[in-house]
């Protein structure tokens, strides 16, 4: 309901006549003045001095907000979500006008950040979910040949008649028939994929060039240069169901036949130029062992050479299209797939003529800088300016975050005008800070099995990570890589310097900063731990292994709010958290 507006203004009219009043009575008992007097208004009183914006602390935050984000999706095994916002945390920094390095708070939160990160990322590779190893792509090879034989079009008239011209006035060197599998093909990629075919012809005309002088070299025919836009749309970091990886999609025992390393580390099959090269060399063999016969060199590239020979004794057959006319001796994929690479080669070559909008993607240039031993792919970023993806994108054969530990001068590619400033940075800095590794020193008796056990890490890791098998023997004094980060580094924070740590001997309570005290020999020591920026109840949790509800209990709080400053009483089981 609407109340009348009239109560204030006659209150002030009130005021105004008693004013008046006042005034007349004045004026009876003094003389006029001569001139009337001069009333200078009151000077504004001084506004409170406002609070100066403070854009490094924004940008941090803006760090920290990317960086709990992560965390919070780590917690509910959203890894990939956990990956993009805590590279996002990093990003921030690199992008500001300040730069990572140039602002003392900055450069505190950045290098406190990357620890913390490589924390998570390589407590969760020992925890068996891979995500310390970067992000692959699905190979397309996949989706092709799952494509069944309902799925794919009847070739229309105008198609055949395409395909007819185009394959009498371009000359293979390689056989191409005019049948109806492989004139399905070519339907489906010039219709339901040509979305497809366009995009990795597109991609893969940076890679075009280089593969087609490797075969040239290898006297291979350049037709097969194409292989790779079926196999994994020239992606360099495809990966497979099957576990096949890189542009030519190698399983791993035929990569390591072919001369390609694979290692904790680095993995060259998803090396471009060392792939191609490896690749030239396995089809030379599958053709020398079907005597020039590509189709079925072909079929054993996809289905292996030994089942092809199988299928050609079992059959009597030695003719590709006859030996895939039944489903007796050939799996389906392997029947498939020489015709869709035989229709990805007639489209590839002639494109324009099918209709292809190829638009080739820009070349990155780019420079080596050799590093020695292990150095943080994001330290790189920093210095080159740059992001992390860009780096993992000029050195796709990387699998960690990491360039190898014991590789001696590595050739790592930077952007086109970094390498000198990336080789000012090695010389400059400490060896030791430019990758956050954990080691431990072998004890008597201890083997690889036993380490593995008591630092919670799995075997394969932690041999591969030292260039060791799971059967190698130890000897004491001898240094490891522990594929896993210390606890230690999950508790520091972005940008608050750790405070001391204080012993209460008489009641044996210790005030806990970034260093987890040693557990006292009674079967109970109670801790207490200040409160930084960033930290959660979670992580606090997590880090004394204990829970949120007993945290909550000890310290008798309702919600989940904790603040900088406040101390948190833990009471710590008799060995639970112990420093070697």
């Amino acid at each position: 309901m609407l109340r009348p507006r009239h109560g204030l203004p006659g209150a002030i009219v009130a005021l105004g006549l008693l004013t008046a009043g006042c005034a007349t009575a004045k004026v009876q008992t003094q003389a006029a003045p001569a001139t009337a007097p001069v009333i200078e208004a009151p000077a504004p009183a001084a506004a409170a001095p406002q609070p100066q914006p403070d854009p490094v602390s924004d940008l941090i935050a803006a760090s920290n907000h990317h960086f709990e984000t992560g965390q919070r999706e780590l917690q509910v095994g959203h890894l990939d979500q956990a990956r993009t916002e805590f590279n996002r945390a990093l990003e921030v920094l690199l992008e500001s006008p300040f730069g990572a390095r140039s602002e003392p708070r900055i450069r505190e939160h950045f290098d406190r950040l990357v620890e913390k990160i490589s924390a998570y990322e390589v407590t969760a590779l020992a925890q068996g979910d891979g995500f310390a190893e970067k992000k692959y792509e699905p190979a397309s090879i996949d989706d092709l040949l799952a494509i069944s034989t309902f799925d794919k079009p009847v070739p229309t008239q105008e198609t055949k008649e395409a395909v007819a011209e185009d394959l009498q006035s371009t000359t293979h060197d390689i056989d191409i028939p005019m049948n109806a599998k492989v004139l399905s093909y070519v339907q489906l990629f010039t219709g339901r994929l040509k979305g497809y075919l366009e995009e990795g012809l597109s991609r893969g005309a940076r890679f075009l060039p280089m593969i087609q002088n490797v075969f040239r070299a290898e006297g291979l025919p350049l037709d097969l240069a194409y292989v790779p836009l079926v196999e994994s749309a020239f992606k360099p970091n495809a990966l497979s169901r099957a576990k096949a990886k890189g542009m030519w999609q190698f399983m791993r025992g035929t990569a390591l036949e072919n001369g390609l390393k694979h290692d904790w580390y680095i993995d060259e099959r998803a090396a471009p130029e060392k792939a191609t090269r490896a690749a030239a060399k396995y089809l030379k063999t599958l053709n020398r062992m079907f005597d020039g016969d590509w189709h079925l060199a072909l079929a054993s590239y996809n289905g292996g050479p030994g089942r092809v020979q199988r299928a050609i004794r079992r059959s009597g057959r030695e003719d590709f299209w006859k030996l895939s006319a039944t489903t007796k001796f050939l799996p389906r994929e392997t029947r498939e797939y020489v015709p869709l690479i035989l229709a990805a080669i007639i489209v590839a070559r002639n494109p324009a003529q099918y209709g292809m909008n190829v638009v080739p993607h820009e070349i990155p240039a780019f420079e080596h800088v050799p590093v020695p031993g292990a150095v943080d792919l994001r330290r790189v970023a920093e210095w080159t300016g740059t992001s992390v993806d860009v780096i993992q994108s000029l050195n796709p054969e990387l699998r960690r975050w990491t360039t190898p530990i014991r590789a001696k001068d590595y050739e790592l590619k930077v952007p086109q005008g970094t390498a000198d400033i990336v080789r000012t940075r090695l010389d400059e800095s400490d060896p030791t800070q430019l990758a956050p590794l954990r080691w431990h020193s072998v004890k008597n008796g201890e083997t690889l099995a036993t380490i593995a056990r008591k630092l919670k890490v799995s075997r394969a890791d932690l041999a591969e990570a030292n260039y060791l098998t799971i059967k190698s023997r130890v000897k004491p004094g001898q240094q490891l890589i522990i594929p896993r980060a210390p606890e230690l580094l999950l508790a520091k924070t972005a940008d608050v310097p750790a405070p001391p740590v204080e012993t209460r001997k008489a009641d044996t309570v210790v005030a806990a900063s970034n260093v987890t005290p040693r557990a006292e020999k009674s079967d109970e020591a109670k801790l207490y731990y200040r409160v930084r920026r960033g930290d959660t109840l979670f992580g606090i949790a997590k880090l004394y292994k204990t829970t949120v509800a007993s945290l909550k209990s000890w310290n008798k709080i309702r919600g989940n709010a904790i603040v900088p400053g406040q101390r948190l009483l833990i009471v710590s089981s008799r060995g639970a958290r112990t420093n070697e």
